[in-house]
């Protein structure tokens, strides 16, 4: 079955477009090039001052999340950059089983 990790964060509004940019080539790419990566979604949205990331990857099974995260997925995986946009973010993900999509 397969499983979607989520995770979510903010940057200033003033960076949200400039952040997409940095996630295709951070994040976005990293889980392009795992095995076993099915798709991924950037959702955003923009609260006042703030713009609102949620990530979603799908991914073929446990094995090929832990290809991409490590041997303990539930931690996040952050960037070198990710310190000069995010202004909060979750340290953790979650995943859930895709019953459908």
């Amino acid at each position: 079955m397969a499983i979607a990790r989520i995770w979510t964060g903010a940057t200033r509004a003033a960076d949200a477009d400039r952040y997409v940019d940095y996630l295709r080539e951070t994040g976005l790419a990293a889980f392009a090039a795992t095995p076993g990566n099915e798709a991924a979604y950037c959702l955003r949205r923009i609260e006042g001052d703030e713009a609102v990331f949620t990530i979603i990857s799908l991914w073929r099974d446990r094995t090929a999340v832990e290809a991409f995260a490590g041997p303990d997925p539930e931690i996040a995986v952050f960037y070198p950059e990710d310190e000069d946009f995010l202004v909060r973010r979750d340290e953790l993900v979650t995943h859930h089983q895709v019953v459908f999509y």
